[in-house]
């Protein structure tokens, strides 16, 4: 029974490691995918010897797939709290909203401001840049001052220059 429970605990280690190593080859953070690469493995062949070990328990077996989906589970949770990268935001709106765009730069967010040609009006678009875990800050902000907003928000893959990099190195150089 021991071994059961070894497995369950190894599947719910080893399987937040594969998602975090995917999440950081994404992200281009190499150095952090091949360290958590290289624990993975460890754990991955410890845990499926322990499966095929012996007299290769059915119970075993169904510790370690359900270890899996709980690891999963668990992975996704814990990438996450940590919300590394970047988003970028396009809000919509009827009308030019001068309290969204003050509000929003005095938290800090970098605002660019276009005016577009809708269907049946003018529409204005508001594109920003933040910091991945401050995207659900940034949705509840737009919220409060502007309900009717259409958001959509993406995952930038790179990016070079602007607000960001520049207040990133100030911050640094303190």
């Amino acid at each position: 029974m021991l071994n059961i429970l070894l497995i369950l605990v190894l599947q719910l280690v080893y399987v937040p490691l594969l998602t975090l190593r995917t999440i950081f080859l994404v992200k281009n953070l190499t150095f952090l995918a091949a360290v958590f690469g290289i624990l993975e493995m460890l754990i991955y062949v410890f845990g499926l010897s322990l499966v095929f070990n012996g007299d290769q328990s059915l119970l075993a077996m169904v510790v370690y797939a359900v270890g899996f989906g709980l690891g999963m589970f668990l992975g996704t949770k814990i990438e996450n709290k940590l919300a590394i990268g970047y988003v970028y935001v396009t809000i919509n709106t009827q009308n030019k909203n001068q309290e969204l765009i003050d509000t929003l730069r005095q938290n800090g967010f970098a605002i660019t401001t276009y005016v577009g040609e809708g269907r049946d009006s003018d529409r204005y678009k508001y594109e920003i840049l933040a910091k991945r875990n401050r995207e659900k800050e940034l949705f509840q902000l737009v919220e409060l001052i502007e309900p009717k907003a259409f958001i959509i928000s993406y995952e930038p893959k790179s990016f070079k220059g602007g607000f960001l990099v520049d207040r990133m190195r100030k911050m640094k150089k303190m």
